[in-house]
């Protein structure tokens, strides 16, 4: 069994279902641990409401699926920003040329392997968090190259 980082990218497949959601959903069936940054959250709620506003999830759809979040929030390992996670996903940013919520992610998912002294496996469809994950030394997922992240 294996410990699982997901980014909002990847947990949001768990609440609207789209193309991967049940691969992930399997996944993190399978998983010895379930983790994400408390900045999830934020980036959640902020999904579905884009996505309400884009017409791709009725209201009540959105809701629904927020609620369900809610109900599991407290299911997953929540990792805590800290000055010292801030400062890795800064330098991380430079290295790997991502957006600042996507360098604390890795740097999140870095920081939990190294506490853990085990691999985690980072779960993401945003590809240039993706590459910079595997580049980084994380297991990804998908591991396949035809499953990969757009």
């Amino acid at each position: 069994m294996s410990i699982i980082y997901l980014d909002t990218s990847a947990l949001l497949k768990l609440y609207v279902q789209e193309a991967h959601s049940a691969e992930t959903l399997a996944l993190i069936q399978g998983a010895a641990g379930v983790g994400t940054s408390v900045l999830t959250y934020t980036e959640t709620a902020a999904a579905l409401a884009r996505a309400v506003r884009m017409e791709l999830l009725s209201d009540d759809a959105a809701r629904a699926a927020w609620r369900q979040f809610q109900a599991d929030w407290p299911g997953y390992t929540r990792l805590k920003l800290s000055t010292a996670l801030v400062e890795r996903a800064a330098a991380l940013a430079w290295d790997f040329g991502l957006r600042g919520y996507d360098a604390t992610h890795l740097a999140s998912a870095l920081l939990w392997q190294e506490a853990l002294g085990e691999p985690v496996n980072l779960a993401a469809f945003d590809r240039a968090l993706w590459n910079a994950a595997r580049q980084a030394g994380l297991p990804v997922w998908p591991p396949a190259a035809s499953d990969r992240p757009a």
